[in-house]
């Protein structure tokens, strides 16, 4: 009896339906059952399960004699099913690499559930992806089964049944089965949910959602839309055979008439002759549902007036809607001017010698090199008056009470940078900020580059997607200094920014705590034994992907592999942390504890001086780890691709910081093997260090509080930390 069986009706969707059956048979977890319907369609769909049937016994192919609907079509699949769990997968969508195994980890932790809820994406046509709004929904019901009743929230996600199993003996005992017509995955949730006993969440995108630019069945202008009055005639007849449910009822009764209204709504949906009568016989169902003595308000309200009035307000709402937007305009348009009223009105006043004014990565807060040269400004200049740009005030609230701050574009922060000497960033300033003559902008960058930047991208279109090299340009023509930790960066960054500053070969001051060393107190936070090998994975983001995010190593097996007495930790790229990426497993392996997840960890030095070894693929973290003068593994499974994307400065497969692997299997051999530590490792990783870790010497920070802030001499780094340095070669050296 395999675990799952997974059944996909097919109709009219032969340019999808490979993707779909190819994210089933490629999955790692192999003990499943696909049962695909054709629902007699007149495309090439048959012949296309057919041939996926011949070559694969986990296939099999029921061909319908006449087309009955998607959930007629599931009931026909119900029969020959004998897995565990039935898993109804419509078929222009895709299971997520790894989404079985999850699924059944889950299932395995929860004692087999009646029914495991998970997580999805919407995946754009023009290819953008959009993680489930609600998925906190999952992430807050816990590791514990739950009833509606214990967790209500539930009923919060969307009314669909491909993003669940159920288990099936549930559904057989229960005789749940799909009626005709639209809308049908809602008399069957509320009533799976409902009656449910045992209910799991899975904090994980198990399905990518297809959105589809046409073609889709809810995306069709029809009166099959109509058939939502049926469906929910079916959920209250369910409830009112069991008075058990009937407190279910004011909820159910609220869900139906925002559901209709929701159809009504929207543009693409109901013929414009039909919407008077929708909106009817929406209102006279809704009156005869709804439960004595309850209040209707909100939105559902307009049902208990007329199509006129609903018509009226509608109208209203839509000229409401354009009103806001346009006085929004005008409103941007107002406060730009009051904000250069603010910077002209100070503007002639003199600049304040004592006032610095930082910011780091866009004003997320005190973070990296600024963080860093403001910290060391406090302790031997505390005349010097340090401001901190924020985005927001909630990250103004997550700052340290004893950190000066202001909001962008407020009228302190106008104030601020109109008198400000000294500007201290690691990204540049908006381009709204006037530079005043006399001021001092401080550029500290982001680490030592190995990927293209500024100008090197106009040859890279994908790279540079909805990034202006032009007006980067603009805005990087303000700096004065360039701050760079090794002669590499030094010519990247006078090339890839043909802007009049000067070089300063200070080291990064971030990286002080790394040569000087410091107390971390990760492990400790997060429960990790003091004697285990902490391997840290940092992937980087990929630009041949619009959504940036690429699954190159299974987690699960990698933790697996790396056996006892090891901790996995994964830090994601920071513009990958907020988006599906996280969704895509790993959030949910750090609640089981297989990974520790330390991808919200604000500063970076904390991970790193934590790790006693760095598995990465091309981030510049590399170039931070390497000053710790520990073992690197560089995972390079796609670097031709990644390389003819994105554009490198540095071949870094062949002057790398330690071994090199090029599959999974080799980089699991190099840990099983104890290579990853190995005299040639030591050997490639001095050699790494001598190219990029020249003027990184611990007094980065305290070398441009003195000589830029202060106006104090201080000798540049020696080089007699590292041997042999700016032996190497790269992409810039002249011949």
């Amino acid at each position: 009896m395999p675990r799952f069986s997974l059944i996909v009706p097919c109709f009219k969707v032969q340019g999808f339906l490979r993707e779909c059956l190819d994210s089933v048979l490629l999955q790692s977890f192999n003990d499943f059952e696909l049962i695909a319907v054709d629902d007699r369609s007149p495309d090439g769909c048959g012949a296309i399960l057919d041939e996926y049937a011949a070559r694969d016994p986990r296939v099999r192919v029921l061909h319908l004699p006449k087309n009955v609907g998607l959930g007629r079509a599931r009931n026909a699949g119900m029969p020959h099913a004998t897995g565990d769990y039935l898993f109804f997968l419509d078929s222009d969508d895709t299971l997520t690499p790894g989404a079985l195994r999850s699924i059944a980890d889950r299932l395995a932790e929860a004692r087999d559930p009646d029914v495991l809820v998970f997580d999805y994406a919407r995946t754009y046509w023009w290819g953008g992806t959009r993680r489930n709004v609600l998925s906190e929904v999952l992430a807050e019901a816990g590791p514990e089964n739950f009833t509606v009743e214990e967790y209500p929230r539930i009923l919060d996600l969307l009314m669909v049944v491909w993003n669940k199993v159920h288990r099936r003996e549930f559904v057989a005992a229960q005789g749940f089965a799909f009626p005709p017509g639209y809308y049908e995955d809602t008399p069957w949730t509320f009533p799976v949910l409902l009656s449910a006993r045992r209910i799991a969440a899975l904090d994980r995108i198990c399905v990518n959602y297809r959105q589809r630019r046409q073609g889709s069945i809810l995306s069709t202008t029809s009166r099959k839309h109509f058939d939502v009055h049926d469906q929910y005639e079916r959920v209250f007849a369910f409830v009112d055979k069991r008075p058990e449910l009937a407190h279910w009822r004011p909820y159910l009764h609220r869900k139906m008439g925002e559901h209709c209204l929701d159809i009504l709504a929207k543009p693409d949906r109901l013929p414009p002759a039909d919407k008077a009568e929708f909106f009817r016989r929406t209102a006279r169902m809704f009156h005869t549902y709804k439960p004595e003595g309850v209040l209707v308000d909100g939105e559902a309200g307009l049902l208990e007036g007329s199509w006129a009035a609903y018509r009226i307000r509608r109208q209203t709402a839509r000229a409401g809607q354009e009103t806001a937007r346009r006085a929004g305009l005008a409103g941007d348009a107002v406060a730009a001017r009051v904000r250069s009223g603010w910077a002209s009105l100070h503007a002639h006043r003199p600049l304040d010698p004592q006032l610095v004014v930082y910011s780091a990565s866009s004003h997320r807060g005190v973070l990296g090199d600024p963080a860093a040269v403001h910290a060391k400004a406090r302790e031997i200049a505390p005349q010097l008056r340090g401001v901190w740009v924020v985005r927001d005030a909630e990250t103004a609230a997550g700052l340290p009470p004893d950190v000066e701050h202001v909001i962008v574009g407020s009228r302190r922060y106008c104030e601020v940078t109109a008198r400000a000497n000294f500007f201290v960033n690691d990204v540049n300033w908006p381009g709204t900020l006037a530079k005043r003559p006399g001021s001092v902008h401080i550029h500290t960058h982001q680490g030592t580059p190995l990927k293209y930047l500024g100008a090197d991208l106009l040859d890279k279109p994908g790279a540079r997607l909805g990034f202006d090299v032009p007006q980067m340009l603009r805005r990087a023509d303000r700096w004065d200094y360039s701050l760079v930790a090794n002669r590499h960066s030094e010519l990247v960054w006078e090339r890839a920014y043909p802007c009049h500053f000067t070089s300063l070969r200070t080291g990064s001051p971030r990286n002080d705590v790394l040569v000087n060393g410091g107390p971390s107190g990760f492990r400790e936070r997060h429960g990790i034994p003091a004697d285990h090998t902490v391997v840290l994975y940092a992937p980087t983001r990929r630009d041949y992907r619009r959504t940036g995010h690429v699954d190159r190593i299974d987690l699960v097996r990698f933790a697996t592999d790396l056996g006892a007495g090891h901790t996995l930790v994964v830090r994601l790229h920071p513009s990958l942390a907020d988006g599906p990426a996280r969704g895509m497993g790993l959030g949910e392996l750090a609640r089981r504890g297989i990974v520790v997840d330390a991808s919200d960890e604000r500063h970076m030095a904390d991970v790193l001086l934590a790790a006693d070894v760095l598995v990465t693929d091309y981030s510049a973290v590399m170039f931070d780890y390497a000053l710790l003068d520990r073992p690197i593994v560089v995972h390079a499974d796609d670097w031709d691709v990644y390389r003819a994307s994105r554009g490198v400065y540095v071949d870094i497969t062949a002057e790398p910081p330690g071994h090199v692997s090029y599959s999974y299997r080799e980089l699991a051999w190099l840990f099983a093997s104890g290579c990853w530590r190995d005299e040639e490792s030591a050997r490639l990783r001095a050699d790494f260090r001598a190219r990029y870790c020249e003027f990184d010497d611990g007094r980065a920070a305290e070398r441009v509080v003195r000589t830029l802030l202060l106006g104090e001499p201080m000798p540049e780094p020696g080089a007699v930390r590292i041997p042999g340095q700016a032996t190497g070669r790269d992409a810039l050296t002249s011949a």
